[in-house]
């Protein structure tokens, strides 16, 4: 086998659930949605197919059953020193996506398509310690030529997984609960409440959510809190108690795990006994607990005039205007050509991304979604959140047409397979066409107006962690702009609040004090008697591999700068002027960047060799996009939590030569060990040249970008019940820089030119290129039109709107006949 083999660090990771609640083992059952035509006019769909095969597509049902039939009995999982071999379990499969090097020359029909691959991780139980590691198996089909091998090559240091601190998931789980049994008078007593055992539909019941606040080998510290269920609107994470238990894991001890202390309402106890002795003593002081009500209600169901008329809507009378080639996973639109194709832990990925016939993109990925809060309570003081170990790929869920998407778009399925069994999320992708309310390009002259719609296609998938969903959208424009945008909503992470100003006194003097809620306006807001908000960083990172016209690319910082100058005709009335220039930076090496003060750098991605008519570099310019400003990196500096697992985090656009060997700037086993992940981004920028030199064998100038997005969250009484989208949108854009000889949407938008009265506007217009349109008043008439002329179609009839198509029948969707199983064994790593 080579040493470099298609592979993917996007591959969803089973994840060690205790520190979020995780959706459920069980994956959601969906029924299709059927699509009808819009209009009982909308045009037949032409036969269209993709120019290759989606060499990134994932495995079929049939392809993983039989890699994982092979993969069990392959002595490659047997033969290892001290392993337990009853505990192995193949946790999930996925294609190992192939080289980029491979890919590219298949692409120019210069060799045949690339063997395909697969990518297990397996949970192992090596010398008493739980491992979970990477196999490569291939090619493929299974066949006698076919291997099995540790899958070392993406990561350094010869490694291909981690050794996880904690043995058994369940067994913890099983602890926790069993020690939750034992404490409901406790919970009774200060919550109102006791644990729940299970039943995510007790309206009054508790359920723990756990952090870790340390990790290191063998040994961890959890701190759990107590969370209210809220069922009515799932809102348990607005529900905190302020009743929190650390725990010790730790293979040295009698059962493996303790309880090590307590917190409540400022104070520490060492023990359960202790804070029970606390409860029993004169002037023990409770701090009211946080209920559940009306005001975690997301929906009001109330009439009143104000929306009693339904609102405008999208329609599409006369079908789409893009080709898509639904097997391959292929899109044709406006100039633009694109495959994509869903990992497990990230989501769609996009490749070979094209427009008029010109690379722009090889790849564009989501690689990571951050999230890191701050806060004065055990559980909001460190809590950090590496969504890919959650598997946002498997938490696309199905969309809702007609408020998701519009419900002419195009809805694909994606599958995965974990377990042993291939699961489908139906409908969990969409792609669609739409007009948008301010129009592409405007213009009125003293002879006419001329107006452009501006019109583009949308890919979209949401993916629901947990509290947070999150809205993807990849949005290509008639000029050849490509946009990144996330939106978010969902129920945030609160704190609680408690007006307490308990003097009672720890048993244990080296114990510390702090009240709740003393330090709490330094972290965000109060919301409700017993809640507050908790300021938090959301950081998502992108890979986006540029092939600007070739693969070979340079960057550079045009920096836009105050200058002074003399000039020749202004003497010597003005001997020197103030203004402005251009002044071009180039990046010789692997670095890190933030976005300029002031707008005053232009990032400029650049063909090395590829010019326009004018002689200009064919390129693109990187910018914040429509979104709530600039985009945000991480506070935090140094972050305690996060070690070495998030580093890319740091800056808002890092551009390092590309590599076969590195995948992605995350991975989704980082959350299990911070300190010494098994992608350390940090390594990856090594300050390299990244202008290709004479005689350098193995790099052609190919670059790579990753790309943050995501908001610095202060969350206010408006994110309760929710956070609105459009408060939290964050954006990034490429935009054509010389990239044509002139603006390609002249060839694709639709619009109007309108000749004007009076003088000598409507003989102007004929003059120049008017092709009909009647003259409706004489030259003498001080307004009004001369001509009107379309370009590109237009609505020449009246429509006969079904309902269907403004309000689509909602009774076939099916999110779900199961409601998620948010505990430590309802997770990817819990086993099932």
């Amino acid at each position: 086998m080579a040493t470099y083999r298609p592979a993917t660090l996007l591959s969803p990771i089973v994840l060690f659930a205790l520190v979020y609640l995780l959706y459920v083992s069980q994956p959601w059952s969906f029924k299709t949605i059927e699509t009808r035509p819009l209009t009982p006019k909308a045009r037949t769909r032409t036969s269209f197919h993709a120019p290759h095969s989606n060499v990134w597509h994932e495995l079929s049902p049939l392809e993983a059953d039989s890699v994982r039939i092979f993969l069990e009995s392959h002595p490659a999982l047997e033969d290892i020193p001290g392993l337990n071999r009853s505990a192995t379990r193949i946790q999930w499969l996925e294609a190992l996506r192939p080289n980029k090097t491979d890919v590219v020359t298949y692409l120019k029909k210069a060799v045949d398509e690339p063997d395909r691959w697969a990518k297990a991780m397996v949970e192992q139980s090596i010398n008493g310690s739980t491992h979970f590691n990477y196999y490569a198996i291939g090619p493929l089909p299974v066949s006698s030529k076919t291997q099995v091998e540790p899958l070392r090559w993406p990561f350094k240091h010869g490694r291909y997984g981690i050794k996880s601190a904690i043995s058994s998931f369940a067994t913890l789980q099983s602890y926790a609960i069993a020690f939750a049994r034992n404490i409901s008078d406790i919970t009774e007593e200060l919550l109102d409440a006791p644990v729940n055992m299970g039943d995510p539909r007790g309206e009054n019941e508790l359920r723990l959510n756990a952090r870790v606040t340390y990790m290191d080998g063998d040994k961890a510290y959890l701190w759990c809190g107590s969370m209210r269920n809220g069922p009515h609107s799932s809102a348990w994470s607005i529900l905190p108690q302020g009743l929190f238990m650390k725990l010790e894991v730790n293979p040295e001890l009698e059962h493996g795990y303790r309880v090590v202390q307590w917190y409540y309402n400022g104070i520490f106890y060492e023990t359960e006994n202790d804070l029970r002795a606390a409860i029993q003593k004169p002037g023990f002081e409770k701090a009211a607990p946080n209920y559940d009500g009306n005001w975690t209600h997301t929906e009001d169901l109330t009439e009143n005039e104000e929306r009693a008329d339904p609102p405008p809507v999208m329609i599409q009378p006369y079908g789409p205007r893009y080709k898509f080639d639904r097997k391959e996973q292929y899109v044709s639109y406006m100039g633009w050509t694109f495959y994509f194709t869903s990992f497990l832990s990230t989501g769609p990925a996009l490749y070979d991304i094209r427009f008029r016939n010109s690379s722009v993109l090889y790849e564009l990925t989501l690689n990571e979604a951050m999230a890191h809060y701050a806060g004065d309570d055990p559980i909001q003081g460190g809590q950090e959140f590496l969504d890919a170990a959650f598997g946002m790929g498997k938490y696309a869920f199905e969309l809702v047409p007609g408020y998701d998407c519009p419900a002419y778009a195009d809805y694909i399925d994606t599958s995965y397979h974990i377990g042993g069994q291939t699961w489908t999320n139906k409908n969990s992708i969409c792609i669609f066409e739409y007009t948008a309310d301010s129009l592409l390009q405007r213009h009125t002259s003293q002879y006419q107006v001329t107006v452009s719609r501006n019109t583009y296609l949308v890919l979209r998938y949401v993916a629901t962690v947990g509290n947070y969903d999150y809205t993807f959208d990849y949005t290509f424009y008639l000029d050849g702009s490509l946009e990144i945008k996330v939106r978010a909503s969902g129920f945030i992470f609160a704190a609680f609040y408690s007006n307490s100003s308990s003097t009672h006194q720890p048993r244990s003097t080296s114990s510390p004090t702090h009240p709740p809620g003393a330090k709490a306006d330094t972290y965000g807001y109060r919301i409700h008697p017993a809640a507050s908000t908790s300021m938090h960083d959301h950081v998502l990172t992108f890979r986006a591999d540029p092939d600007i016209a070739t693969t070979s690319n340079t960057f550079t910082r045009l920096q836009v700068l105050p200058a002074h100058r003399s000039y020749e005709w202004e003497q010597p009335e003005i001997p020197v002027r103030n203004t402005m220039v251009l002044s071009p930076l180039p990046v010789l090496n692997e670095t890190g960047l933030t976005w300029p003060r002031n707008g005053g750098e232009i990032f400029l991605i650049e063909s090395a060799t590829e010019r326009n008519k004018w002689g200009e570099k064919r390129g693109y310019r990187i910018v914040p996009g429509t979104g709530m400003g600039t985009p945000p990196h991480l506070t935090v500096q140094n972050s305690t939590v996060l070690g070495r697992s998030a580093v890319w985090a740091e800056k808002d656009v890092w551009v390092l030569r590309r590599k076969d060997q590195e995948r992605s700037a995350g991975e989704p086993l980082n959350w299990f060990s911070p300190r010494d992940p098994l992608v350390d981004f940090g390594e990856m920028v090594e300050g390299e040249g990244l202008v290709e030199e004479d005689g350098e064998e193995g790099y052609d100038g190919d670059l790579v970008l990753y790309l943050n997005l995501g908001a610095h969250h202060v969350p206010h009484s408006g994110d309760v019940p929710n956070t609105l989208m459009h408060t939290s949108a964050s954006s990034v854009m490429f935009l054509p820089n010389n990239f044509e000889d002139r603006d390609p949407s002249r060839r694709t938008s639709q619009g109007v030119r309108m000749g004007l009265k009076g003088r000598n506007g409507a003989q102007w217009v004929k003059q120049h290129g008017g092709r009909y349109g009647a003259e409706t008043g004489s030259e003498g008439d001080e307004g009004g039109l001369e001509t009107v002329e379309y370009f590109g179609g237009r609505y020449e009839k009246g429509l006969d709107v079904g309902l269907g198509q403004v309000e689509p029948d909602l009774w076939g969707y099916d999110g779900g006949k199961q409601e998620a199983e948010l505990t430590l064994n309802g997770t990817l790593f819990g086993g099932t």
